[in-house]
């Protein structure tokens, strides 16, 4: 038997969202543009492109819960694809710690690739980057809608923003492992 939706877990409140959600994205985008201009040169005692490392791993792993919650709520598991969503938020903000480290501390790094191989990454840098900057507002109205019980607003974009968001934690790795061999 199919379990029941999960209750909600938040008033709705629209306007209130939009603003804490449109002032939250406008933030963490303008922290990510800033980083191309500052570094910060200070010496840890360890490789700063562990931090990197990290967030190919974070990356991966919310790949995983993602599908895992897809599946989930295929199968009317709700509680457990709120869990795991949830989850898939918290990495995300992990993510993001260690995104902001790498880019403080680490030198930049070309990719020294060429030909076709220079090409394929750059068009899945290019990419991830531009959907990366782009996904954050749709996933938090995706769980806002979620959490407010609105369940078929939630299913509706929730068709977009997950293979959105499916893509930019599948190409974050892969952009890694194809710089990782340039890295200084």
């Amino acid at each position: 038997m199919p379990e029941s939706f999960p209750l909600p877990s938040l008033l709705r409140n629209d306007k209130k969202a939009y603003w804490l959600i449109g002032i939250f994205s406008v933030v963490v985008f303008a922290v990510i543009v800033a980083l191309g201009r500052y570094k910060l040169d200070v010496d840890l005692g360890f490789d700063v492109h562990i931090f990197a490392a990290v967030n190919a791993v974070i990356n991966s792993m919310v790949a995983i819960l993602l599908v895992c919650a897809l599946v989930s709520v295929k199968q009317r598991k709700y509680q457990l694809h709120k869990q795991l969503m949830f989850a898939a938020l918290f990495l995300s903000i992990v993510f993001l710690v260690f995104y902001i480290s790498h880019h403080l501390l680490a030198p930049e790094t070309k990719f020294g690739g060429t030909g076709t191989i220079r090409l394929i990454y750059f068009l899945i840098l290019i990419t991830h980057i531009f959907l990366a900057a782009i996904i954050l507002p749709f996933i938090l109205l995706t769980a806002y809608r979620a959490l407010t019980g609105e369940y078929g607003a939630h299913t509706r974009i929730a068709r977009y923003t997950l293979p959105l968001w499916l893509y930019v934690a599948v190409s974050g790795p892969i952009v890694y492992l194809m710089i990782k061999p340039y890295y200084n």
